[in-house]
């Protein structure tokens, strides 16, 4: 029984995490690889923590304090975290638990020096690395010592880094616990991590090694620059020789120490470039065992390399899976369609069974393949031509990938390059009876829909959702809804063009599009402010909103003063925009019906901004703006050698625009508004399968994909743990950036603006929205969280159309992810504000409170002092 508490290195598989703990697991597994040498050594198991922990039962009040305490409360964590320590290392290991570990150390040389190593259970997991979160000790020499430090190591599962880091990620302390590793120290002529995918590109086809003198310390604790090598194909195609200073030795008696490297050595490389590609073939070899990307850390040792640790790199952005070994290029949909955060396995499929061009899912992500498209040479300049005015980011990323000659083959242009990129364009009157027609038939659609969905249950909810996607992609592929939706884009960018070609002027159909009809966001945005007249007078009802947190609100502001009226203004809302929601392409998002406190900051705000009537006059405001753009335009042109026929195709242009440009916003608003339709249907099914007993919770129904789901309806079997998985997966990809390209190989292609007319240190963007404004930045990642004031500069990741209610109260806007023809920019047109998107790292470069110049009409942002 007692030999429980101590295992042998060659005993333990990766599959072991709950006995040795991440770490420790892994290198169980490494040294079962056929040609991997790992320096011996034995673990101290979780077991014999958990005995430890038991002598001390004060341990348990303190990590009840410890789950109560917000992350952000750092002096509390810090002080308690520190008791926990020094209870931990005050206790005496026991009798027989100490002579197992030093029976151990007797088998491998009871003097040899040894690095003791922590391993939590929550640790080196293919979701979460926790990387340097618990302590390791090098060189250790002497059973006293070593004894010493396994208290250590225990203790430092409740560093402050560890404690808080488990805080922010919602894992209970009392689930994870610690083992330790002892392992025989090597004392290396060079160490340091060799990475088997690209950690800045996330290449898989690209190793990356850094690598410096002496112990790895030196490198992992950021005391040299090592040196870099890169190799592809078993060749080094690139290496960066740093000069290495100092290194970290170890001392006879224990310890390591800092020394200085002869001045003749320092720029010498630490490795061969053969040892460098032999060093990948073995990394090569620990990823095909493990199956991911690999963090290897290495010693080379007498021309031999030891491998002392190697964890899956956490940090890739998955690649979709084909199943063949084509090369693919991938453009992402969350940058098309302003929502790049990860969305559920129920709203990834609904999404993929609705959507009219085939999609495939990573990272919580969804990507469409370009690729057929970039090989056939008549369909890549549409799609460049589209992407490019879409996002500028994308398209150089497209063409940094064309660029490499042997990535996309070249196709004929007979080859299926599918459908060209603009859809269908072929020219259409300009007559509004067309906007109103496509609106009927959406409303007629939705109308049957939601009258036919009511007597469905069961399997055949699910035939006839089946037959709705049908019709759900019939409506958006529908050629006349195509038409209307590239007329309006299409004279805009004729505008924008001729108009600076004649005139010299640019984005001047920014001002032409202003309070265009027919547009349901920004109609959304007025209607919150015509809400706010009729809460305005009642101060009984604005004190009661301040203070709301239920969600059944509503129901209470009946009994007040003037509730009657103002619960019925907000739910005549609801009835026509509660559908929407932010991140609205995922069906699983709680929308606005289902969730109206989100709604009462913004009604507040509007309360407190605007004066009775904003809306009408708002909008009356926008469409003189621009019908007196229109008549200086048109005047200047005339003025112009033949300026009569410039005239007249601008103003048929003109008519254009504002007969279509407020209709690109519809589509999406018949798109969500059926999305509610499916998910309250599918809702009730769950709740069917939760009072059978099927499912704990309804919401579980989210981390199925429609298929499973509908399996489960029709068989009734659930795997729990296939559920927990999916859940844990999801937290996990929140910590991924969706690249806007990505290719087969993993690499994320950012893309470059490629500019040299802003001025030093601004912050480069796409122009949207025209006219320049200086301001206070409202850094907000959350609307519900948004408390702005008039004259503030919204600056998020990513507006959909649920943030337009904002769009009415602010100057100007700022985004990291957008294009020309967006939602977010064309609202901020419709309301004239300067905008700039596709702002790389906006929300982290701009502070929250900073003042700055938003130059919309030239696409870039100055921080001011």
């Amino acid at each position: 029984m007692i030999e429980q508490y101590v295992l042998d290195l060659q005993e333990v598989d990766e599959m072991q995490v709950a006995v040795v703990g991440g770490k420790g697991a892994h290198l169980g597994g490494l040294s079962r690889i056929e040609g991997i040498r790992v320096p011996g050594g034995f673990y101290v198991t979780t077991d014999a923590f958990r005995r430890i922990m038991a002598e001390a039962p004060s341990i348990d009040d303190r990590l009840d304090q410890l789950s109560r305490l917000n992350p952000d409360d750092r002096e509390a964590i810090r002080t308690l975290s520190a008791q926990i320590r020094r209870t931990i290392e005050g206790i005496a290991i026991p009798g027989d638990l100490a002579a197992a570990i030093t029976r151990a150390l007797a088998r491998l040389g009871e003097q040899a020096a040894y690095a003791v190593r922590s391993s939590a259970t929550a640790e080196d997991l293919p979701t979460a690395s926790f990387a340097g979160q618990q302590d390791t000790y090098l060189n250790v020499v002497g059973p006293t010592a070593i004894l010493q430090h396994v208290s250590r190591c225990w203790a430092s599962l409740f560093t402050e880094r560890a404690v808080t880091y488990r805080q922010r990620n919602g894992i209970d302390h009392r689930t994870v616990h610690m083992a330790v590793v002892v392992q025989q120290m090597v004392f290396p002529h060079a160490a340091g991590i060799l990475f088997t995918a690209d950690p800045v590109t996330g290449n898989r086809k690209v190793a990356t090694v850094d690598a410096s003198f002496g112990l790895g310390e030196a490198l992992v604790s950021g005391l040299v620059n090592p040196d870099v090598f890169k190799v592809r194909h078993g060749e080094v195609v690139a290496k960066a020789i740093a000069a290495k200073q100092r290194a970290v030795h170890a001392l006879p008696a224990g310890g390591t120490k800092e020394v200085a490297i002869d001045s003749q050595r320092q720029e010498q490389p630490a490795l061969t470039d053969a040892q460098v590609v032999r060093l990948v073939q073995l990394g090569r070899r620990i990823e095909a065992h493990f199956g991911r990307p690999q963090d290897i850390e290495w010693c080379l040792v007498d021309d031999g390399f030891q491998i002392v640790q190697s964890r899956p790199i956490t940090t890739l952005f998955p690649i979709p899976e084909t199943g063949d070994q084509e090369n693919h290029v991938y453009v992402s949909v969350g940058h098309g369609q302003m929502m790049t955060d990860p969305m559920k396995p129920l709203g990834l499929s609904v999404w993929q069974l609705t959507a009219t061009v085939p999609m495939h899912e990573a990272g919580g992500r969804l990507f469409v393949d370009v690729t057929r498209r970039l090989a056939s040479p008549a369909s890549r300049a549409g799609l460049l031509d589209v992407m490019g005015r879409g996002d500028p980011l994308i398209r150089d990323a497209l063409e940094t990938v064309l660029d490499r000659d042997d990535f996309v083959p070249s196709l004929p242009d007979a080859g299926p390059g599918g459908p060209p990129a603009s859809g269908a364009s072929a020219p259409i009157e300009t007559d509004p009876a067309i906007v109103t027609e496509l609106i009927e038939r959406s409303q007629a659609s939705i109308a049957a829909l939601e009258r036919d969905i009511r007597t469905k249950t069961g399997p055949a909810l699910f035939d006839f959702l089946l037959e709705a996607f049908e019709e759900h992609k019939r409506v958006l592929s529908d050629p006349l809804n195509l038409q209307a939706i590239m007329a309006g884009m299409e004279a805009t960018w004729w505008l924008n063009d001729k108009l600076q070609e004649w005139l010299g002027e640019k984005n001047a159909a920014d001002t032409l599009t202003l309070s265009a009809p027919d547009n349901v966001t920004s109609e959304m945005g007025l209607a919150l402010l015509d809400v706010a007249d009729v809460i305005r007078p009642q101060s009984a009802v604005v004190a009661f909103l301040q203070g709301v947190e239920n969600e059944g609100f509503l129901d209470e502001l009946a009994k007040l003063a003037g509730g009657t009226e103002a619960r019925d203004a907000i739910q005549a809302y609801l009835d026509r925009y509660g559908m929407r929601c932010v991140g609205e392409i995922d069906i699983t998002r709680p929308r606005w019906r289902e969730r109206p406190t989100t709604l009462v900051p913004v009604i507040l705000d509007n309360v407190r901004t605007f004066e009775p009537g904003a809306a009408e006059r708002r909008f009356e405001q926008g469409r003189q703006k621009a019908q007196k753009k229109e008549q200086d335009v048109l005047s200047r042109l005339r003025a112009l050698p033949d300026g009569d026929r410039k005239a007249d195709e601008a103003k048929r242009m003109i008519d254009r625009v504002r007969t279509f440009i407020g209709y690109r916003e519809y589509p999406k608003y018949g798109i969500v508004s059926r999305y509610f339709v499916y998910k309250q249907a599918l809702l009730a099914e769950a709740e069917r399968l939760v009072q059978a007993g099927v499912l704990p919770e309804r919401e579980d129904i989210f981390y199925l994909t429609f298929q499973e789901l509908h399996d489960v309806v029709r068989s009734n079997p659930v795997d729990d743990q296939l559920i927990q998985q999916r859940k844990d997966a999801f937290r996990s990809y929140h910590a991924l950036t969706p690249p806007r390209v990505l290719t087969s190989d993993g690499e994320a292609v950012t893309g470059a603006y490629r500019r040299d007319d802003v001025p030093a240190g601004a912050l480069i963007g796409l122009p949207v929205s025209a006219g320049t404004i200086e301001g206070r930045a409202r850094v907000i990642l959350d609307m519900a969280e948004a408390d702005l004031e008039a004259g503030d500069i919204l600056v998020t990741t990513f507006t959909d159309p649920s943030w337009s209610p904002l769009f009415v109260g602010i100057a100007g806007l700022v985004t990291e992810v957008g294009g020309l023809m967006t939602h977010g920019a064309v609202i901020a047109r419709e309301y004239g504000l300067p905008a700039v998107v596709g702002v790389e790292q906006a929300t982290r470069l701009i502070r929250d409170g900073q003042r700055i110049r938003v130059h919309g009409t030239d696409g870039y942002v100055e921080t001011l002092p």
